[in-house]
């Protein structure tokens, strides 16, 4: 499967974003997707992750209640809506596709097929 994530850009702190991560092939509905971010001179953090059939959503301490990950699985997307943005929330974010045990998901190991990487960046 190969994933293509999009939809970052530059907003003001407080606004909204939405990200999409496209998936090609006839087997993505049976991945978990999960959502990673790097900030300039930081390493790689989980966001959050959803599984397959979108019965499970997982989401860093740091983003829950804010952020709502969601899936099409007929279209091939996950999508990351991102509310209440933060300066902090600045970063370029990736999309994974993988199968990761509940005990893993929040790990980038656990995940086998990686997007690209869209930007996003939080004017205060």
């Amino acid at each position: 499967v190969q994933l293509q994530a999009s939809g970052g850009g530059l907003v003001q702190a407080g606004g909204s974003v939405r990200l999409s991560c496209v998936a090609s092939g006839r087997t993505f509905s049976s991945y978990s997707v999960g959502w990673f971010r790097q900030a300039p001179g930081k390493e790689r953090e989980f966001v959050s992750a959803i599984r397959y059939n979108g019965g499970s959503t997982y989401y860093a301490e740091s983003v829950k209640g804010r952020f709502i990950i969601s899936r099409d699985n007929a279209k091939n997307t996950v999508d990351l809506q991102m509310n209440t943005l933060k300066p902090e929330d600045t970063a370029i974010y990736y999309c994974a596709a993988g199968f990761p045990i509940t005990s893993t998901i929040r790990q980038s190991n656990a995940y086998t097929h990686w997007g690209q990487g869209t930007l996003v960046t939080v004017s205060s």
